[in-house]
């Protein structure tokens, strides 16, 4: 199939600033957010889409392709998030590399930043496509750009071809999801469909219905600072407590040991002084039961430091989201439809774990199974992010099959 404006639209929106900002209290957690929303809304509006919907209490734009047959279909939603994570987003300059020769990529001549094949060597499976990159000073936004424009491509290609049947086909556009926040105000309700995708994976073929349990837990630790001359006795170093706790852990249950199914602990970031020392951990893992462990286990540090230096630290746990592949198990047929969609269009499934999480890990809890679908990109979140012109296309296509297979 044939997207003719996709490079051009995912070019405008790319440069589109829209970073979400964890700091913020606000829905959505910055302006630049409500302005691409309301630009999407317009786009929405011209492809003469039904329901077009921005809901200014929970800023999610939803929209419907009406069915085109009396046939009777599932009513099947497709779901992004406009955000982009928390890295450089000022002055995004996209470079569009046209049959890639499979070498090393320069980013950035004048800064010297090049994209290596031997730091990258996934790179040479593009050899011959189209690749757009950075220009090696900021992120790209592929993460979840690429994932919105498949979805408009795909609806624009199936409001120009009614001989392509297909049910009712919901979109949805919100906020906040590198943040952790978007899908908390998600209307499930009212998108009413029997399951939903995300278009929010990363490489050609990937197909995931399994998320981790994630929960995060607050040390705050208050120390004694007394002048280093007379502190014998009297100190208690936050900063070193601090260091202490950190190795209660397990040195080899951390992000850069595991993989696949395997949970972790990550030390996301720390303050510390003298007086005071704050640490954020997340807890991850796909069992349920191993998390729970988890869970406790990280109360269990705490306790030891108290029993050794008094009541110094106190802490703060809450769950961030589940695993949604618990309520997929129990009717995949949202998988099932989405496997055979790749295979209609010659895309090798690759069913795995996400590593993480996606608006669809809350929007399943919510009632609406919602695998995650590859947008066709690489390297997120940071300076070497680029998206693959070619994959993006053929994740259009598999929602244009899906649209197709949703029969009842």
């Amino acid at each position: 199939m044939k997207y003719e404006t996709m490079l051009e639209r995912f070019l405008g929106y790319v440069n589109f600033k829209s970073r979400s900002d964890a700091s913020s209290t606000t829905i959505p957690s910055t302006p630049e957010q409500k302005e691409f929303l309301k630009m999407l809304k317009g786009q929405l509006e011209s492809l003469k889409l039904d329901d077009v919907v921005l809901n200014e209490e929970n800023w999610f734009l939803t929209a419907t392709l009406p069915s085109n047959t009396d046939k009777e279909y599932d009513t099947v939603g497709f779901i992004s998030h406009v955000d982009t994570a928390d890295f450089n987003v000022e002055g995004i300059s996209p470079q569009v590399i046209k049959n890639y020769n499979g070498e090393n990529i320069i980013l950035n001549k004048e800064k010297d930043i090049v994209m290596t094949t031997s730091e990258f060597p996934n790179l040479k499976n593009y050899k011959g496509l189209t690749l757009i990159t950075t220009d090696g000073t900021t992120l790209l936004g592929a993460d979840d750009k690429a994932g919105i424009v498949e979805i408009v491509e795909a609806v624009k290609y199936l409001s120009e071809h009614p001989e392509i049947e297909h049910g009712d086909i919901r979109i949805a556009f919100g906020p906040d999801e590198e943040i952790g926040r978007g899908a908390d105000h998600f209307d499930a309700k009212n998108f009413a469909t029997k399951y939903a995708y995300t278009m929010d994976g990363g490489v050609l073929g990937e197909l995931q219905y399994e998320s981790f349990n994630a929960a995060q837990i607050t040390y705050k630790i208050t120390g004694v600072s007394v002048h280093p001359g007379t502190a014998k006795g009297k100190m208690k170093n936050a900063n070193t407590i601090a260091a202490e706790l950190a190795l209660l852990f397990p040195e080899k249950e951390v992000p850069e040991h595991t993989e696949g199914y395997e949970g972790f602990y990550l030390l996301h970031n720390m303050e510390a002084r003298i007086e005071e020392a704050e640490m954020v951990y997340i807890i991850r893992d796909h069992d349920r039961e191993k998390f729970l462990e988890r869970k406790e286990y990280a109360k269990e540090v705490a306790q030891k430091i108290n029993e050794k230096y008094g009541n110094v630290v106190q802490y703060d746990m809450f769950d961030q989201y589940y695993n949604m592949g618990d309520v997929i198990k129990d009717d995949k047929r949202c998988v099932d439809v989405a496997e055979q969609a790749m295979k209609n269009a010659e895309v090798t499934p690759i069913i795995i774990p996400i590593r993480g999480g996606t608006d669809g890990s809350k929007i399943s809890y919510m009632g609406i199974p919602t695998p995650n679908i590859f947008v066709g990109g690489e390297n997120f979140h940071g300076q070497y992010e680029f998206s693959c012109l070619e994959h993006m296309e053929k994740a259009a296509d598999i929602i244009v099959e899906i649209a197709k297979l949703a029969k009842k």
